[in-house]
């Protein structure tokens, strides 16, 4: 044929310096482009093969060759797929996002093909990639099933020429003449990270190879030159989409490595396959411990992503909940449309079921490792502060999560939790709710008086000493059909009915007894607290300071001042035991003596539960004066 010019069309042409400057955000992208149409052509040839012998009458071994000329500034990207005749090269690069591939699968669909190829170009717009690098590109093509072979050339300013050209193996080649200041892609290490990164899982080995030789090469560059030259630079074969049982669990652990860079191996290794409406495999890992920047609420976190063994990108957050954060591994789709550039997840319904499936799956194996006991600690120990925040953000999810959550108790040795359904079996016979307290730490909260009156009638407490714990409990109002009650907040009773009714008359009793002296101690106090009161939960304690029921604690208001927030005092209750024999004495105290010992009274109170006294020199003065006394 003779040479024939053409301009690309005007909207093209705008569309070109779009696809150049804006699409991608980096060059690099270039080499996994053409490396992925490169892929495409081969299947191409393959699947057509199948009921078309002649097209693989040469027995090739399939395969993709990057050579690079460093004296000319040139790369060549060459496969040995279906090719083009001059048709093709028309339709396919003269025309912006019309793509062979898309026409392909739409033509095999239409005829009910079943068994189709993983085909990576979608939109058409892959190849004008070569132009972020390069101020040419020639494309040499030769179409399986033909005798002629054609060229496409053009250098973005005057449209592009296709004329007849001379190439006598089938398939593709691409030269593109790289500008002054993108020829780092010219050296071998810097394409061989380039495939790791984007193209390690293509299905066809992809070669390197240096066209400019020097003619005085050393015989030991020459044997170093020629053994990497003969290794493909990828590995060919995902590790997801192979057999479980054919996986050994060094390799798991070795991608694993790779992947994260923690050196220590995985905790545990998932792998699986996503079926029905959507289809994908995924490989994912759960860690032995946490990195440092799973709290660091700016750091990016998520899976990798590939789309028909392509790498898309890593830290893809939309494929996992931020309750599973420190869920590490991939997730391989054929299903997902991306945008042009491949760059953007497209279809938010499509990622959707991905991140549902993933979720469901990564909860079945904490549901069976939650019956290995130790090895289950072991996990909830390193990762239970972020798994309780899926009852707080994830209500499709909560209840499963509820289960898999392990407290420490009033009655557990240290260092030792229960879940929840076992709190559930053990609670006393007439006990109702379920019972908990707040505090900044386990010690604190087993020390605390408000625990006494429960421990008296035989109720467990779950200590939440958690920094998330107490923010659960603003959407983690029930478990079982059973309310959790904070007992260190408004009015809890304990026992049967008519242990209530009989500790109710008591303390009415009791409070008209002592009325005068709760009267004076409110006086006092009137600053400090916003009620006194006969208290229903101590036994052993003299008193104690208890909240509004819906009011925050000691230690969350501590925490958050910490950090800086605006939280607004609020009065609390001084609970007293009216059966106390300190109470008592206090009451038959007059003057500065009982002002002295009630303050005494309020700043034990504080103490206990962890809180600073306000004058730490006058209480001090106050237990020497005592001491001597």
């Amino acid at each position: 044929m003779e040479k024939k010019t053409n301009q690309f069309k005007a909207e093209i042409a705008e569309m070109l310096d779009l696809v150049v400057n804006s699409l991608y955000s980096k060059k690099e992208i270039f080499l996994r482009e053409l490396v992925s149409n490169a892929s495409d052509a081969i299947d191409r040839a393959k699947y057509l093969s199948l009921t078309q012998k002649d097209l693989a009458a040469d027995n090739p071994e399939w395969s993709i060759e990057v050579a690079v000329d460093k004296t000319s500034g040139t790369m060549m990207i060459t496969d040995n797929g279906i090719g083009m005749d001059a048709d093709d090269l028309e339709n396919n690069l003269g025309t912006i996002a019309s793509s062979g591939t898309k026409a392909f699968r739409k033509a095999l669909k239409e005829k009910g093909g079943e068994a189709l190829p993983e085909l990576i170009g979608q939109f058409g717009v892959g190849f004008y990639a070569a132009f972020m690098v390069a101020d040419k590109v020639r494309v040499v093509t030769k179409k399986r099933g033909t005798s002629a072979a054609f060229q496409w050339e053009s250098d973005m300013t005057g449209g592009y020429t296709i004329s007849d050209a001379e190439r006598a193996d089938y398939g593709t080649s691409i030269m593109l003449h790289m500008r002054e200041d993108q020829k780092e892609y010219l050296d071998y290490w810097r394409v061989s990270d380039l495939v790791k990164k984007y193209s390690d899982f293509i299905a066809y080995p992809i070669r390197f190879r240096t066209v400019d030789v020097p003619a005085d090469e050393k015989d030991e560059d020459r044997k170093r030159r020629e053994e990497r030259e003969a290794k493909p630079m990828n590995t060919m074969v995902a590790l997801w989409k192979r057999n479980r049982k054919d996986v050994k669990d060094d390799e798991y652990a070795e991608f694993y490595k790779h992947l994260t860079h923690d050196y220590d191996g995985p905790f545990e290794t998932i792998p699986f396959s996503g079926e029905g409406a959507v289809e994908f495999k995924a490989l994912l890992f759960i860690p032995k411990k946490p990195s440092m920047e799973l709290f660091m609420p700016q750091q990016k976190r998520g899976l990798s992503l590939y789309v028909r063994n392509v790498f898309i990108g890593d830290d893809i957050e939309m494929l996992l909940p931020t309750w599973l954060r420190f869920v590490k591994g991939v997730v391989d789709s054929s299903d997902l449309p991306l945008n042009v550039s491949r760059e953007m997840l497209q279809d938010d319904a499509v990622i959707a079921k991905i991140k549902s499936a993933v979720t469901s799956k990564v909860l079945s194996v904490l549901e069976d490792l939650k019956k290995k006991g130790e090895r289950y600690d072991e996990f909830f120990g390193a990762f239970g502060t972020v798994l309780k925040e899926g009852v707080h953000v994830d209500w499709e999810h909560a209840d499963r999560i509820k289960k898999l959550l392990k407290y420490p108790t009033a009655r557990t040795d240290a260092g030792k939790r229960v879940f929840l359904e076992d709190y559930v079996k053990d609670m006393a016979p007439d006990q109702k709710d379920i019972y908990y307290i707040v505090a900044e730490r386990e010690d604190d909260a087993r020390r605390a008086p408000q625990l006494e009156k429960a421990r008296k009638h035989g109720c467990d407490v779950l200590l939440f000493c958690d920094p998330v714990d107490e923010y659960l409990t603003e959407s983690f109002r029930e478990f079982d059909g059973k309310r959790l009650v904070d007992i260190a907040k408004g009015d809890v009773q304990f026992g049967s009915e008519a242990e209530q009714k009989a500790e109710k008359e008591a303390n009415e009793k009791a409070a008209g007894e002592l009325k005068g002296f709760i009267d004076t101690v409110k006086k006092q106090l009137e600053k400090e607290v916003a009620d006194v009161r006969v208290s229903t939960r101590l036994t052993d304690s003299p008193c104690c300071l208890v909240a509004k029921e819906y009011a925050m604690s000691p230690s969350m208001v501590r925490m958050m001042r910490a950090m800086k927030q605006d939280v607004p005092d609020e009065k609390r209750i001084l609970e007293l035991n009216a059966g106390h024999p300190l109470v008592k004495k206090v009451a038959s105290l007059t003057g500065d003596a009982q002002a002295d010992a009630v303050t005494l009274l309020y700043d034990s109170a504080l103490i206990a539960e962890g809180s600073p006294v306000a004058d730490g020199a006058k209480f001090s003065k106050l237990v020497a004066e005592l001491m001597l006394k």
